[in-house]
């Protein structure tokens, strides 16, 4: 009886270390992220916000038709939200693991714990864009509300999936390769333009279509738009491969770290 207690109460213990060193790597975060204070935290929302609607706003000023639907702005959302929650959570977390490196240092501090606490504040602020998103969509007389409203929550669970397997894999290359930070920031960008979120993969002639077929960002944008338009990839989503690709690369860069864990925090 005691020792049940006992192992318990150490228990709670742990979980409440635990809790305060996400709540102080959050809290860092937000502070060190923008300007060295927590209001340039705002940033981190406004910043996808302002992408977001400077490419809606491009094709609008350019009298670009959407490829599909009657409404250009409901289109490039539809891509961008995806694709948003996945690039920065996946971009994000690999710049937590080398902004809090300093502090592995400490043995209560652990790489998983950066990454988690990452994880947790980002869903958070895409979760805040998404809700902005909709306000000024409403507010322009768009209807944003999806045919099929759980596809929808779906394909964004499945974007944050993707996002949390390509942030683990990044945090983990990252610590071996600093450089591997800008090198993926210059292909986030080539992957905007790639994956799909101006223009339908469905569409493309072959070998392209197939050879997007393969790319987890173009499948979950195109889950997306399954939500908001009847027909939509038709032979070409593939929802089971989003999210295998995505719990998949979670469990090679968990199996990664664990493995050489000592080694990544010993390079310099």
């Amino acid at each position: 009886m005691y020792a049940t207690q006992s192992a318990t109460s150490e228990l709670q213990d742990a979980f409440r270390r635990q809790r305060r060193v996400l709540l102080a790597l959050m809290l860092r975060n937000i502070r060190t992220r923008f300007f060295g204070h927590g209001l340039g935290y705002l940033v981190a929302i406004a910043w996808p916000l302002l992408h977001t609607l400077v490419i809606i706003l491009l094709f609008v000023f350019n009298a670009r038709m959407a490829p599909i639907g009657e409404s250009t702005m409901l289109f490039v959302a539809t891509g961008a939200i995806p694709f948003q929650v996945q690039a920065y959570l996946s971009t994000f977390m690999m710049t937590s693991v080398l902004q809090s490196r300093p502090l592995f240092a400490f043995p209560e501090v652990k790489v998983m714990d950066a990454l988690i606490a990452s994880i947790v504040l980002e869903i958070l602020s895409s979760c805040m864009v998404v809700l902005i998103l909709l306000i000024l969509g409403t507010a322009a007389g768009e209807n944003f509300t999806p045919r099929d409203m759980e596809q929808a929550a779906a394909a964004y669970g499945a974007a944050i999936i993707l996002g949390v397997g390509v942030g683990f894999f990044n945090g983990a290359l990252a610590l071996a390769m600093p450089m591997w930070a800008m090198l993926f920031s210059l292909i986030r960008i080539l992957l905007w333009f790639a994956s799909g979120t101006v223009f339908l993969p469905d569409n493309l002639p072959e070998p392209y279509r197939t050879m997007q077929s393969y790319n987890p960002i173009a499948q979950s944008i195109e889950w997306m738009r399954y939500a908001y338009y009847d027909g939509v990839g038709a032979g070409f989503l593939d929802r089971a491969y989003v999210l295998e690709f995505g719990v998949g690369m979670i469990f090679v860069s968990l199996l990664i770290e664990r493995m050489t864990r000592g080694h990544l925090l010993s390079l310099r």
